[in-house]
């Protein structure tokens, strides 16, 4: 069992920059490939990030490359996801999510574990 918890999000305007951060229960963190997804209103939940275990290896959605990166600290149990130069479009609820295993998933259905999610809002 792994429990999840993000934190971080908030109210930013376009351009600028957010830092949300999930930490996990448990002490075999590193053995969970984690994810990051975001749902807004009227909209599925999509994948933004993943990160395998050892954090060496990441795939990010097209929508996000080259702004957002990926990161976990295992010694601390948390991952992260540094977001910049955002846009309008990137507001969500953005949730963290493991897997157990090393390979990176990009649907959600793949993951087990869940947060409960946090707010990002991009005003323009």
């Amino acid at each position: 069992q792994v429990r999840l918890g993000e934190s971080g999000g908030g109210l930013v305007q376009a351009g600028g920059s957010l830092r949300l951060s999930c930490t996990a229960s448990g002490r075999t963190f590193s053995t969970y490939t984690m994810g990051w997804f975001r749902q807004s209103p009227g909209k599925e939940r999509g994948f933004v990030a993943a990160i395998g275990g050892s954090g060496r290896t990441t795939d990010y959605a097209d929508s996000v490359k080259g702004r957002f990166t990926i990161s976990r600290d295992n010694a601390k149990n948390t991952v992260s996801l540094q977001m910049n130069s955002l846009k309008p479009e990137d507001t969500a609820v953005y949730y963290c999510a493991a897997v157990y295993g090393t390979l990176l998933f990009m649907d959600s259905g793949s993951y087990d574990y869940w947060g409960q999610g946090t707010q990002v809002t991009v005003s323009s």
